[in-house]
Order: structure tokens, then C-alpha cells, then sequence
């Protein structure tokens, strides 16, 4: 199970003249800094019940993270170790919903995946709100009141991030009480506008030692929204909680551009230098396949790319027939990601290039060290740019060792074909494919 719940883009912010260029330094706004500072009198937590099964202790924390425009946030914080674990640092997901046997479960499996401590913050966003409002619907909706009235505190994003801020002061309290070494350093997660959550909470918290975002490709949002109109032949179907409240377009105007830079992580880009692990599905029904490459550039410091072939949002493959198989790759991905932080040990060094060749040949040589166990070649064909329902296939890339990994394949002599590789790799017991960026070629491109 990845709880990764419906994905937002904020159309709401596009369609102005007067955003930022994608070149140029990004103006941080302290909106969203100043509202996660804000005190909060109300902030407490307790400790609801306790439980140990199979060489894990459980606990179910209470947590009332904030008062936002006169709401009480409250949520479920699950925390599960394993005996005999260090605890100076832990992996924090931020998810929906409420405390339940399965998500403990869960909690459990990867805590015994990755050696140590994890939390679940349940709840994230409150809702329903407003008459009933969940989700996307919930976040146009505070999204419009921003723009009617100025007040910077209403984008959801911002309780969202300030409960996750929450979530960790809570940690550290509770382990200090609990454990021999109290939590210093987090890893933090989450999927679709909780790996939003993940980008924002990251830029304006030093506690965030490295990042697994999943599901959530739409990071220089004006210039995504532009390339997903080319792409897919007009906005995602996803979107409509947005286009039926009429927010796109958006009029020009200096609030419409505050919201952009207020939640776009776009905006906070140079503060992403912790490692990042990016997880996506390479047919998620919200984004441009190759949505990626408009922010991966600009990403400092360490960051790697884990693509899930034949997956959509919530990160489960599919074989041939449709049929739903598992999300064990993503799951593994992310707990090999986590467990190299944890363990110091350095990930691969992977660097890659995309090429042309003189006779239309399309190449991709993957640099790596130490050299992968195994290499594959994944490729999709379609009869336009859009992949989100193209079948991916893989074949494996013969390696000489000391050499460049390699492969090339023909240029499509009609509609469009996108190809990526991956680098298998194991930390003790843990497989990781590390991906490349993807490349969409069309048998007109020249």
C-alpha cells in the first residue's frame, strides 16, 4: 500500500504575464514562514495506546497541530520501532485519513524495511471543511478565498506544512521521553499534495535531512502548465475541481502572483539542497510523462529519480491486461532511499546524456559508481506526446566492465517514443533501481 490520495495542480496561479521567468533567482516570499512560526497555544499531544507485535512497539499519538482561520487541526500520529533500533533519526509520512490496523501495518513493514523508527501524520489536510470539501475541491476553495481577500493564510498548503512541523516537535518531545537517544533528524514523505506538503516542509525546516516527494511532477508550475497543454492536447481531465470553479484563466494581477510563489516549491528551489528522492509513475493520469525535465536542472545538491514503469498515481504497476500488481517497487525504492540515509553509507553516483546521432539513431550513455548489478532500457511508443496510457517494455542493456553503460534504438518513423534506463542495486537486502531522466522523441524531431 503507498496512500497517496488525489493530486492538486493549481491552476488557479497561471495564465499570468507577470510570473517569474524560470531563469531567473527565485524571490522567496516569507508568508509561509511566518505563518509555520506562528504560535500556536493550543499545540498539544498525548499519547493514546500502546502496542507491540512481532518485534515492534507501537504507539497512537493525539495531535492538535494548530488553530487555522478558526479550525482546530487535529490528527492521528502512528509510531511504530522495531527493538534494538538506533532512534536519533526516523522517517515521517504525511497522509490522509485516520488511524487504522492497515496503516499501522504499514508503518510496520517499512520500519522493519529500513531499521528504524517511522511515524504516519494521518489527517493531513483536515476535511472535510466548508460544507464538505475534500481535497482538490478544498484546496480551489481556499485557494479562491486567498485571492478574494489577501489573507496569506489561507492556501491549505500552509496548515498542511505547519502540521507536519508539528508532527516533528511532537517526535522529538515523545522520544525524548521515551527513548534512550531522542529524534534529531527526519526523513520526510508523502505522495501527490502531501509530497507537496513534503517540497514546502523541506524548504522552511533544517530538521529535514533528506526528502522523498512522490507523485508530484509539477514543479515550475507555469512552465508545466504550458508544456501539459503541448503535451496532452489541453489541461488534465484530473483538474477539473479547478477549471468548474472557473479559476483558469487567472487575471494578471499581483495576488495571483503571490499565490504562485507563495506554494510553488519552484520558488524555494535553491533551499532543496538535502538529497531528494523523486518517485513517480510513469502513467499518472496528472502530468506530462516527461514533466520532470522542466525542474530537474535547477534541483541542487544530491537528488535521484525513481520511475515506476507501467504505474499511475497511486504507484501500483500494471501488467499488460490492466491488471493492478503491486506498488513493491516504489515501496522498496523509497525504503533503500531511506536506508542509505540512515546508514551514511553514500548512494551510486549516476550521470547520464541523452544523444542524436548523425544517422538519426537515438543514444543514452549512463555513467555510474560503483557499476550497477543489472541495467535495463524501458521504452514506450504512442501515437502523440501523450504516454499516459503507452505500455512500457524493458530489455536488458549488456554491460562491459569499466565501460559506460550504453544503449541506443532506433528514431520512430512515425508518433513519438519515450525511453528511459535503470541501474539495479541492493543495500543489503533492499533492491533500488536508480532511474535517468526520460527522453521523448517524435519521428519528426530533428
Amino acid at each position: 500500500m503507498l496512500s497517496i490520495g488525489k493530486v492538486v495542480l493549481p491552476l488557479v496561479l497561471l495564465g499570468s504575464a507577470a510570473f517569474l521567468s524560470a531563469k531567473e533567482a527565485p524571490v522567496v516570499p516569507a508568508d509561509l514562514a511566518n505563518y509555520v512560526a506562528r504560535a500556536e497555544p493550543g499545540f498539544k499531544w498525548t499519547v493514546e495506546d500502546t502496542k507491540e507485535f512481532g518485534g515492534v512497539k507501537a504507539w497512537r499519538l493525539k495531535l492538535t497541530s494548530q488553530v487555522w482561520q478558526g479550525i482546530t487541526w487535529t490528527h492521528d500520529l502512528l509510531v511504530v520501532k522495531p527493538t534494538g533500533v538506533p532512534t536519533g533519526k526516523m522517517l515521517l509520512l504525511n497522509e490522509g485519513g485516520s488511524a487504522s490496523n492497515e496503516k499501522a501495518l504499514y508503518a510496520a513493514l517499512l520500519a522493519g524495511k529500513i531499521q528504524a523508527p517511522v511515524a504516519l501524520l494521518l489527517g493531513v489536510p483536515n476535511q472535510p471543511l466548508f460544507d464538505g470539501k475534500r481535497e482538490d475541491h478544498l484546496i480551489a476553495e481556499t485557494f479562491v478565498r486567498y485571492l478574494d481577500s489577501g489573507d496569506a493564510s489561507w492556501p491549505l498548503l500552509f496548515p498542511m506544512v505547519k502540521s507536519v512541523v508539528k508532527a516533528m516537535d511532537t517526535l522529538q518531545e515523545f522520544s525524548k521521553k521515551e527513548w534512550d537517544e531522542p529524534v534529531t533528524k527526519f526523513i520526510v514523505g508523502g505522495g501527490s499534495k502531501r509530497g507537496w506538503t513534503t517540497w514546502l516542509t523541506a524548504a522552511n525546516d533544517p530538521r529535514v535531512m533528506a526528502i522523498t516527494p512522490m507523485v508530484i511532477d509539477v514543479l515550475n508550475m507555469r512552465e508545466q502548465i504550458t508544456h501539459q497543454q503541448s503535451s496532452l492536447g489541453g489541461t488534465s481531465q484530473e483538474i477539473s475541481p479547478y477549471t468548474d470553479r472557473g479559476l483558469v484563466p487567472v487575471p494578471d494581477t499581483p495576488r495571483a502572483q503571490s499565490l504562485w510563489t507563495m506554494i510553488d516549491p519552484w520558488t524555494y528551489r535553491d533551499r532543496f539542497t538535502m538529497p531528494k528522492l523523486i518517485v513517480l509513475g510513469n502513467n499518472d493520469p496528472y502530468w506530462s510523462t516527461d514533466a520532470l525535465n522542466l525542474y530537474w536542472d535547477a534541483l541542487p545538491g544530491e537528488k535521484y529519480i525513481s520511475y515506476s514503469p507501467n504505474a499511475g498515481h497511486d504507484l501500483t504497476e500494471r501488467d499488460a491486461a490492466g491488471k493492478k500488481l503491486s506498488a513493491e517497487r516504489a515501496i522498496n525504492n523509497v525504503s533503500a532511499f531511506v536506508r542509505y540515509q540512515l546508514s551514511g553509507k553514500p548512494l551510486p553516483k549516476v550521470g547520464w546524456k541523452h544523444t542524436t546521432q548523425a544517422d538519426g539513431s537515438l543514444g543514452l550513455t549512463v555513467t555510474a559508481d560503483p557499476a550497477p548489478q543489472r541495467a535495463r532500457l524501458w521504452v514506450a511508443r504512442s501515437t502523440t506526446k501523450d504516454f499516459r496510457k503507452a505500455r512500457w517494455e524493458s530489455q536488458a542493456i549488456e554491460q562491459k566492465e569499466g565501460e559506460p553503460v550504453t544503449a541506443s534504438l532506433p528514431k520512430p518513423d512515425k508518433g513519438f517514443i519515450a525511453y528511459y534506463a535503470d541501474l539495479g542495486y541492493q543495500i543489503d537486502d533492499l533492491p533500488q533501481w536508480l532511474c535517468t531522466q526520460l527522453r521523448v522523441v517524435g519521428a519528426e524531431t530533428k
